[in-house]
Parts: C-alpha cells; sequence; structure tokens
C-alpha cells in the first residue's frame, strides 16, 4: 500500500496556463520562467521529514489538458495529497477544476482524510476574474484548505506545501531536514533494510 511507502506522493491539478509548474519549480528549485512551456507529467523529488525519519516528497506536475485521463486517473490513484490551481485571472480555470475535484472524490471515497489545497495562483495580477473570497466559498463547499499564491512573485509558496504537509493526520510531515540528523538516519534506514526509489 502506498500509505507504507518512503515516498509521500504530492499532485498538482489545474488547468492550462495556471502557474502549476511555476509553483512547483518555485518550491523545488526557487526559479521561475515567464515563458509558458506546456506540460505532460513532470515528477519532482525533494527530501522531507515524516515522523521524525526521512522519506521523499514526490510532487507530481500534471498536464493541463484533458488528453490524458488515464494518466489523470493513476496519479490520483497513487496520490495521497492534492493541489487544485486556478489562476485568479481565469474564471474558467477555476470551473475546470470541478470534474477533477470530484474524480477524487470518486477515486479516494472519503476525502476527509485526503489532504486537498484548493489554489489561487497569480495574485500578484491585475486583471483579476476572482477574489479571494471566492476561492474561500468554494473552498469551504469542497471541505477543503484554501490559499492565494504568486509563483512569480514567491508569496505563500513555501507556505502552501507546509499548510498542505500540515493536512495529514496519519503521519508527522514537516519540510525542515536537519543535515546531519538525516544522513544518520539514511543509514539507519539502510541498516533496517528501508530504501527509497530516488
Amino acid at each position: 500500500m502506498p500509505e507504507q511507502s518512503n515516498d509521500y506522493r504530492v499532485v498538482v491539478f489545474g488547468a492550462a496556463g495556471v502557474g502549476k509548474s511555476s509553483l512547483v519549480l518555485r518550491f523545488v528549485r526557487g526559479t521561475f520562467r515567464e515563458a509558458y512551456i506546456p506540460t505532460i507529467e513532470d515528477t519532482y523529488r525533494q527530501v522531507i521529514s515524516c515522523d521524525k525519519s526521512i522519506c521523499t516528497l514526490q510532487i507530481t506536475d500534471t498536464t493541463g489538458s484533458h488528453q490524458f485521463p488515464a494518466m489523470q486517473r493513476l496519479s490520483i490513484s497513487k496520490g495521497h495529497a492534492f493541489i487544485l490551481v486556478y489562476s485568479v485571472t481565469s474564471r474558467q480555470s477555476m470551473e475546470e477544476l470541478q470534474p477533477i475535484y470530484e474524480q477524487i472524490c470518486q477515486i479516494k471515497g472519503d476525502i476527509q482524510k485526503i489532504p486537498i489545497m484548493l489554489v489561487g495562483n497569480k495574485s500578484d495580477e491585475n486583471q483579476r476574474e476572482l477574489d479571494a473570497i471566492e476561492g474561500e466559498a468554494l473552498a469551504s463547499k469542497w471541505k477543503c484548505s484554501f490559499m492565494e499564491t504568486s509563483a512569480k512573485m514567491n508569496y505563500n509558496v513555501q507556505e502552501l506545501f507546509q499548510e498542505l504537509l500540515n493536512l495529514e493526520k496519519r503521519r508527522t510531515i514537516s519540510l525542515q531536514v536537519d543535515g546531519k540528523k538525516s544522513k544518520q538516519q539514511k543509514r539507519k534506514d539502510k541498516l533496517k533494510g528501508k530504501c527509497s526509489v530516488m
């Protein structure tokens, strides 16, 4: 079962061009690119603290198009937590999250135990179609958490991922990893026969 795995899988969904890749790249690499490059599917890994040991945060950046429904279903079934991204400059991008949310409910069943963040990205833009209150209302309806971010300005990006991990009730997860401890812990894990795919 995925719960016993040393990976903690976060899946990022949203319409094309809402800034999914920008959020992930800003978080993982601390970079931002102006050019839009469509994603099919990319996975990024980062070492994090999990139940006082080390595990790998695996972030799957999905496609914004609807051409790959089987990949979407697989990502949902393997995911531990979900980030649903829309752009505050596009009402349609928020509406496009509805079928994805419904599919998460269908595949995961009881989503009360599943960490889900609704994210209004591009909060730095002036041409808004959506106010924060509309994001809050949808999050309340979906019983998930909400946050506005700006990958460009690096606003609430680290906080987004930390908040998502805070929502996980089945284990204690943190982005903070102590360097010395992690090396010792890795050795202990190897001795225990545990391994993680890198």
